[in-house]
């Protein structure tokens, strides 16, 4: 599992393995709390991120979105959903972040 995380991840991972199996715990039982299914799931943590201003964030949930079959219109419904509520900056660096993953998705 280390192998497909971003290095800072992947370091914590390997260094403090209890740490972060409780992290991974702490997300499932989030996941779990509720009534919202995987899909509506992802696009919320798109959003988060997206409003979070988090570049690696953004791709790290945009990447999974379509790992899991989510359609790029829906992702990217959710960048022009920002727009309103937290600008056109912070959504037009979001639409180039997404775009990042969305380009290698193509390629």
């Amino acid at each position: 599992m280390t192998q497909e995380l971003p290095a800072g991840a992947a370091n914590l991972a390997k260094q403090f393995p209890r740490v972060w199996d409780a992290y991974q715990n702490l997300g499932e039982a989030c996941a779990e709390a509720g009534p919202l299914d995987a899909k509506t799931r992802r696009l919320i943590k798109l959003a988060l991120a997206i409003g979070r201003g988090s570049e690696g964030a953004v791709h790290s949930h945009a990447r999974r979105a379509l790992d899991e079959g989510i359609a790029q219109d829906d992702i990217l419904h959710v960048v022009v959903l920002a727009i309103p509520t937290l600008g056109f900056p912070r959504s037009i660096a979001a639409l180039t972040w997404v775009g990042d993953i969305l380009e290698k998705s193509r390629g």
